[in-house]
């Protein structure tokens, strides 16, 4: 494997990185977590913004690891990396809780990398790498329908889309994908699954193209909600939020901050609703009379509304357009706590 990295820049460009590196107050130094290590990007601007910052890296996949271990190799032992799922890091990271020290800042970048997305054996992916196509330009792929982050084991898109019951299907697409058309793609699945397993990208965008059937110009393409229902799924991506934002304050020293991108609806909302659950907001039902959910006040809210990337990094980076960045900064314990 070579160590010419300078490749990997422009297979990732890192998201809202002046945004992160100022709540994160890297500039102060200090020991950081990148949830979500990706190609190293947010990691090498961490570990640049001071001589004496380290790094503790996650990511649960083991080829994304190994090329940001080349791109990250002349920090040495300034950066570690951690092949395991980001909402493990406290079971990781358990001593630096335990000894009073705690982290200066955790980052959980929640988007897929564009190395991922551009790697078409991985599955994520459908199309080539431009925002608007016509259904008389469109060339999908012939790859397998993957979509796991971590090769290494769990069901590929291809089980779910081939063993699911039709209702399950309809579910899943709707709720993860908020696709309006999903029993009528989860139809669709069903009878051509009958003919013949669906085992590539290019056979399951070519049957939510005909289940949707629409015709004109597409501003996105049919089959993204799709696919992003499925990769979800696969992934787990929205399970464990709660937890893994309780964990990482815990994990905080005090005014270490925690700073979370999110890049649909469905991660954002619960990454709010998280957030304001340690910053001490109630949560219960608006209809019940009393709190029941046992809040208290540890963070303090960096963001009252999430930000957005701005109008030049969206045109240089059009991936960037639907992230939106939440941070909060852990509070000092007072003497009667």
């Amino acid at each position: 494997m070579t160590n010419d990295t300078t490749h990997l820049t422009g297979l990732h460009t890192s998201v809202m990185p002046s945004e992160v590196l100022t709540y994160l107050d890297a500039a102060r130094g200090g020991t950081f977590i990148d949830c979500t290590l990706g190609l190293g990007g947010h990691s090498e601007l961490i570990l640049d913004a001071a001589p004496d910052n380290h790094v503790i890296a996650f990511d649960r996949d083991a080829e994304a690891i190994a090329l940001a271990e080349q791109r990250l190799a002349r920090f040495g032992e300034r950066f570690r990396a951690i092949h395991d799922d980001y909402r493990s890091l406290k079971e990781h990271l358990v001593g630096h809780h335990s000894d009073g020290n705690g982290v200066a800042g955790i980052l959980a970048d929640l988007g897929v990398s564009s190395w991922q997305l551009d790697t078409p054996e991985r599955g994520f992916s459908f199309r080539p790498n431009t925002s608007s196509l016509a259904p008389s330009s469109q060339s999908h792929s012939t790859f397998p329908l993957d979509m796991r982050m971590d090769r290494s084991g769990g069901q590929t898109a291809a089980h779910f889309v081939n063993t699911l019951g039709e209702r399950e299907l309809a579910d899943l697409i709707f709720e993860y994908g908020e696709e309006r058309a999903s029993r009528r793609i989860a139809r669709r699945i069903v009878q051509e699954r009958a003919k013949a397993p669906i085992e590539t990208t290019a056979q399951l965008a070519d049957l939510v193209i005909r289940a949707i059937n629409q015709k004109g110009y597409w501003r996105i393409h049919p089959a993204t909600r799709t696919f992003q229902a499925l990769r979800i799924a696969v992934n787990r991506e929205l399970d464990g939020f709660p937890q893994f934002v309780a964990d990482a304050v815990d994990l905080l020293a005090e005014n270490g901050t925690l700073v979370v991108l999110t890049f649909h609806s469905l991660e954002d909302r619960l990454i709010k609703q998280a957030f304001r659950f340690q910053a001490g907001q109630c949560v219960c039902p608006a209809s019940q009379p009393f709190c029941s959910c046992g809040t208290q006040p540890r963070v303090e809210l960096l963001t009252r509304k999430s930000l957005a990337p701005s109008d030049a990094e969206t045109a240089a980076n059009p991936r960037s357009r639907s992230a939106k960045l939440r941070a909060c900064r852990k509070r000092p314990t007072s003497p009667e706590e």
